[in-house]
Order: C-alpha cells, then structure tokens, then sequence
C-alpha cells in the first residue's frame, strides 16, 4: 500500500493526515475526520450524496481521490452551523419547506445549493432543476428541494 501526506483545509481548519494513494475523499473525510454529513451512497459519482465544495465547486468526493485535495480548500455540511450552532438560511429553508424526507440526500444537495447561492443571480425554476440534477432522491422530494433553493435564492437577491 502506498500512502502520500495532504495537507488542505476542512471546514476552515488546516488539516494533515497520511492517506493510502487509493483512498477517496469520501472515505478521507468520513474516516479521519469524521465528518458524517458525506455520505456513501452509489460510490460512482451518479447519486451526489457525497458532495462536498472543494475551492468553492461541487464535486462527488466518491470519485475524487483524497490525495488531490492536497492544498485545497473543502467545505461540508458541518461548516454551514453558525457559531451557536445555528442553521444556515439554506438549512432552515430545507425545513421550513419539507425538503428533508430520509435525509440521505440532503448534506449533498444543500452543498450544490450553497454552489447555486454562491453565484449570486436569480435562476428560473427549470435552471435549478437542471442545476440540482446530480442528485437523486429516493423519497421524491425533488418539488419541495426546489422550493427551498428557490425561497432561499429569492430572499438573499431581494435584500
């Protein structure tokens, strides 16, 4: 087994851990650092329950190796808390719409919405519905997700 050693930041912390060269970002953030909210799903980058933004872009962490987030910078769910352990507006618009069913999905695809709500413009509900289709849902929540995104994009441009 050959390991190799990265350096990134997680969540706002400069990190160091030793990695197997085959490992996944995955299985990096989940083991070493446990940060369960990246979640093992089809492990072939097609559910995007393991997204995660890695210098601010979404990325399956399933299909990017640990070893290439050396000197990178990489946000998951557990960053979005506020100091008092507060939700995000995006969090809580996940709530207040019922876009949470299982939960599986959800850290992931809050992630691409916190990637959608980082470009700052309005979308239409056909190009977030494009942009969110990453992600697969086997609750069907699809509306309501849509629904939070968009009350949470709405809110944020119209101050």
């Amino acid at each position: 087994m050959q390991t190799q050693l990265v350096t990134c930041t997680i969540n706002g912390k400069l990190t160091q851990t030793v990695v197997d060269t085959r490992a996944s970002l995955t299985d990096m953030l989940r083991n070493d650092y446990r940060l369960t909210s990246v979640k093992k799903g089809c492990e072939v980058g097609e559910c995007g329950a393991c997204n995660v933004l890695i210098d601010g872009e979404c990325f399956n962490s399933c299909i990017y190796l640990a070893v290439w987030a050396e000197g990178k910078t990489i946000r998951t769910l557990e960053d979005l808390l506020g100091p008092n352990g507060e939700l995000s507006d995006i969090q809580q618009a996940f709530i207040d719409e019922a876009a949470v069913q299982c939960g599986f999905c959800t850290p992931g695809v809050i992630m691409t919405a916190v990637e959608i709500l980082g470009m700052g413009r309005r979308f239409t509900r056909d190009e977030l519905r494009k942009l969110l289709s990453g992600h697969l849902c086997r609750c069907t929540g699809y509306e309501n997700i849509v629904n939070a995104v968009e009350k949470t994009m709405n809110k944020r441009l119209d101050g």
